[in-house]
């Protein structure tokens, strides 16, 4: 089978890398798609949500927030705001931004910013339910 690259990045960088992904499966503003290698090029959108790779010798779960994915014959590069594998997820952490984030919507403050306390709960629930896929 032929397999290509995976590659994501953050404005920090790389945080992950395969060389032998057989398929990798990405959630788009479009709906989900499978990519393989010899996929048609494309650019498109994705959305807070989980990459799967399935590779030579496994399978990741990568929690990536919104952001582009740029597929291309042999190599799929996904840069996103963040992204982090299933199991490096700090699950206390995670449970904790989504009471902070709950802490503000519930929070009749004027000066809440209703947008980015919604953002941080959609990234902070999917953290969790990433985090239980490993």
């Amino acid at each position: 089978m032929n397999t290509m690259n995976v590659n994501i990045v953050t404005p920090n960088g790389s945080v992950y890398n395969q060389d032998d992904v057989e398929i990798a499966i990405l959630q788009t503003v479009g709906g989900d798609i499978g990519v393989m290698a010899g996929h048609l090029p494309t650019v498109t959108a994705i959305k807070t949500g989980y990459v799967k790779v399935n590779y030579t010798d496994g399978i990741d779960f990568i929690a990536v927030s919104d952001g582009f994915v740029e597929i291309r014959h042999e190599s799929t590069s996904i840069i996103v705001q963040t992204a982090e594998k299933a199991e490096d997820i700090d699950i206390r952490r995670a449970k904790s931004a989504k009471e902070r984030a709950e802490s503000h919507l519930n929070n009749n403050d004027e000066d809440t910013d209703i947008n980015r306390a919604e953002r941080a709960l959609e990234r902070a629930e999917n953290r969790i339910k990433v985090s239980e896929m490993k």
